[in-house]
């Protein structure tokens, strides 16, 4: 299993007929951010996570952060199509907390993982 964070985990292969709808970034304030995704087809609420961690993941690297702490994530399912609303803090520095994000090893394994970013 590949992951490039810790206490989070990216499954290691994404489901054959996952289909990635898009992501919505909300800057909330400063260095919190909110990604919204959407996807259908997806296991679990574990692949709709692993794609907002990865959502998140460049996001703080288009803006010149190494780093990503989790705060929060919900999930919803209506039919087949499931939706994350993930809160994320971006930094230059490896923040505290358990649920932190090397955002460029966790792009580079989203993307061997076939997870977008963007």
């Amino acid at each position: 299993m590949l992951s490039g964070c810790t206490g989070g985990e990216v499954q290691s292969k994404t489901p054959e007929a996952a289909a990635y709808k898009g992501i919505e970034t909300i800057l909330l304030d400063g260095d919190l951010v909110n990604f919204r995704v959407e996807m259908t087809n997806a296991r679990n609420t574990t692949d709709v996570e692993a794609y907002a961690r990865c959502a998140a993941a460049q996001y703080a690297l288009i803006r010149g952060f190494g780093f990503a702490r989790h705060v929060r994530t919900t999930v919803g399912r209506t039919g087949n199509t499931w939706r994350g609303d993930a809160v994320y803090t971006i930094s230059a520095a490896l923040p505290r907390g358990l649920r932190t994000i090397d955002a460029e090893v966790m792009v580079r394994d989203c993307g061997e993982l076939g997870i977008p970013t963007v």
